[in-house]
């Protein structure tokens, strides 16, 4: 059920390095889901038809950490982004995502356009998680699969905004501003 996960990130949550607390969410989270409990309601788990969709499932009262659902239905990603330097830890609840994830390479991200080199790409199932521990969080996730995907993001705040990078030519993407809303 949902409140043991919350009572697990907490508890997670309640050091002040990055690194640790992600260890510690990506382990809670890594334990709860990778024990086949399924504990979201129905509503969190619909696809949205235009994008991927994304729910709120918990806010922190102490504003440590927001819990989002995202579900993803066939075909459907993001563009290559960063997290508004907010750390992230996500895990897949249900299917699979596949992760590519990139590091700059050229130029700087808080400048128009940025170099970035593709470092690796993981096809994860239920019950895998990985972490974006800024200035290390620039990736593209998406469904490679015909059913939707689930995936549950722990963020170390709330992530109201990010910056998606656009090819512009020659190898370099333009930085753009994209604010960032929850699926009804």
């Amino acid at each position: 059920m949902v409140e043991h996960l919350i009572h697990r990130l907490d508890e997670a949550v309640s050091v002040r390095d990055d690194a640790r607390c992600c260890r510690r969410v990506k382990q809670a989270l890594v334990e709860v889901i990778g024990r086949g409990e399924r504990f979201l309601d129905a509503a969190f788990l619909l696809p949205a038809a235009d994008r991927y969709a994304r729910r709120l499932v918990h806010r922190d009262s102490a504003r440590r950490y927001t819990v989002l659902a995202m579900v993803w239905d066939k075909g459907q990603g993001t563009a290559l982004h960063d997290h508004a330097g907010i750390w992230c830890v996500e895990c897949v609840y249900s299917g699979r995502i596949r992760v590519t994830s990139y590091s700059v390479r050229g130029g700087d991200p808080e400048l128009d356009l940025v170099e970035f080199q593709q470092e690796s790409v993981v096809l994860a199932g239920v019950g895998e998680a990985g972490a974006l521990i800024p200035p290390f969080e620039y990736h593209i996730l998406e469904n490679p699969d015909d059913a939707p995907a689930v995936t549950l993001h722990v963020y170390g705040g709330e992530m109201t905004y990010c910056h998606v990078f656009e090819p512009a030519g020659e190898g370099r993407y333009r930085r753009r501003y994209r604010e960032l809303a929850y699926t009804a």
